[in-house]
This record gives C-alpha cells, sequence and structure tokens, in this order.
C-alpha cells in the first residue's frame, strides 16, 4: 500500500478494531496533523442531529442562495442532509454551524476531543465557524481520525442516539463483496502557509481523505486512508483516495478480521 497511484503518495492508511481502539495496521506516516477537509462533516452531522437543527434525510431543505460556495454545480441547488453529504455541499456545513453559535460549536469539538481542537479560522478574518476545518486552523492527524471515528461506533461521545443513527445513515457506502458494510466520508484538502491562508486559491497539489468504518456481525474496523499529491490535478484527491482504497479493503478486511474478535 506504499502508492495509491502513480500521482498521489498515500502518506497514511491505518485500521484500528473499534470496540478496542487497538490499531491493527499502520502504514506511512500518521501522527501528522492536518486538515481534516469535508471529513468534518462526519462531526458536523452529529452536532446537527444532536442540536436539532438536522431533523431527518430530507429535512431541513435550503435553498442555494447567491454568494454561497458554488465551485460544484450540485451546490447551486436546494440541499437536504442527504444530498449534502452526497454531494459534500460546503455551505450547507456552513449553515449548521452558524445555527450551533461560536460558543457551542467550540464546547462540541472539544467534547468530540477532535484533534487540535482550534476553531478560531484564519488570522484575522474571525472566519472560524465557517471555514476553520477547510484548510486552516483545525487539524487533525489520521491516527486521531481512527480514534474520533471509533468513539462513534462505540456511541461514547455527548451526542443524541438520533445523532448516530442519521449520521451512520448518511455515511452508509456499499456492501463490499465480503460482506462487510461500510460507512465513510471523503475530504479534499490543501496545505495551510505560514501565514493561516491556505493553498486553495491557486490549487495546488492537494491532499486526499477517505475515512470511515466497516461492520460486519459483531465485528467493527475502522480506517483511514490519506493521500498527498505530487503536483496539481484535475481531479479531487478525496474521490481518489476512495476509490483507490476501496478497491483494496477487501482483502485488507479479510485479513484484518482475524485480529478481531
Amino acid at each position: 500500500m506504499a502508492l495509491a497511484s502513480a500521482r498521489a503518495e498515500a502518506a497514511c492508511t491505518a485500521f484500528a478494531d473499534a470496540l478496542t481502539g487497538k490499531v491493527l495496521r499502520q502504514d506511512g506516516v500518521c501522527d501528522q496533523r492536518i486538515t481534516p477537509a469535508s471529513t468534518f462533516k462526519i462531526a458536523i452531522s452529529l452536532m446537527g442531529y444532536d442540536s436539532g437543527f438536522l431533523e431527518n434525510t430530507e429535512s431541513p431543505a435550503l435553498p442555494f442562495r447567491d454568494g454561497y460556495p458554488d465551485w460544484i454545480a450540485s451546490w447551486k441547488a436546494t440541499t437536504d442532509p442527504a444530498s449534502w453529504m452526497k454531494n459534500s455541499v460546503v455551505w450547507y456545513s456552513q449553515r449548521i454551524t452558524e445555527s450551533l453559535g461560536k460558543e457551542r460549536f467550540a464546547r462540541y469539538v472539544h467534547a468530540f476531543g477532535y484533534g487540535n481542537e482550534d476553531v478560531s479560522g484564519a488570522p484575522g478574518k474571525q472566519d472560524g465557524l465557517t471555514w476553520s476545518w477547510l484548510s486552516s486552523s483545525l487539524k487533525i492527524s489520521p491516527l486521531e481520525q481512527l480514534a474520533f471515528l471509533a468513539k462513534i461506533v462505540r456511541r461514547e461521545l455527548p451526542v443524541s442516539p438520533l445523532a448516530y443513527e442519521m449520521t451512520a445513515r448518511l455515511t452508509e457506502g456499499a456492501t463490499l463483496s465480503n460482506g462487510w458494510k461500510v460507512h465513510g466520508k471523503t475530504g479534499t484538502g490543501f496545505a495551510v502557509q505560514a501565514d493561516g491562508s491556505n493553498g486553495s486559491e491557486d490549487r495546488g497539489p492537494a491532499i486526499g481523505w477517505f475515512v470511515g468504518w466497516a461492520a460486519k456481525g459483531s465485528r467493527s474496523i475502522v480506517f483511514v486512508r490519506q493521500i498527498q499529491d505530487e503536483k496539481k490535478e484535475p481531479t479531487y484527491a478525496g474521490p481518489r483516495a476512495r476509490e483507490e482504497f476501496l478497491r483494496e479493503l477487501p482483502a485488507a478486511l479479510d485479513s484484518l478480521s482475524l485480529q478481531v474478535g
């Protein structure tokens, strides 16, 4: 698993037993904190359902408005929770966090023990409530992602049962050929510069994530794949990380499941 493709290095691939937290496999550099990018939608989903802003998979359906982030065509439409997660709609995430307010948002991030817990945003911009997880102040390592995901599977976070149930539904993916059910979320981000700005303006080499968990019977394994593009690419790094990882996942789970009770 040293390389995800010729154009992107698999900087980290890691798995852990969700019930014990034991790391089962770790390849690459997995303790370096970077932007969570859209993988943070998993955390935002928990917050949104716990707070009551999100109700189910269809409500609230919010209209697109001029001035919202719109660099993907599917974002220019009325969006509900299901399409928010499927299309990774940035502006819908921002409406959820705005509904919480700065203090409550920060409390959730702290209660989740999420990475460096820094939701201050870019220096001088006061944009932490709406941008801190997007190539900005909030950072998390792959191993910290594993720990956070394991807490979700074990239901150890201070959120409601509905928050867990709906987040699992929104992140539900394919059932693999060997019977494992996968839940996951991609993320694409850019390096944060010394002045706190990010590289999204010039769209240089990207960081890609695919994180989540796989379940089969009583067994659950949490996983992280993080890649680093070697150069600027025309496609998003997160979906590429997911595509490559899912091809490898059935064999990996067959091997790792022998270590899981």
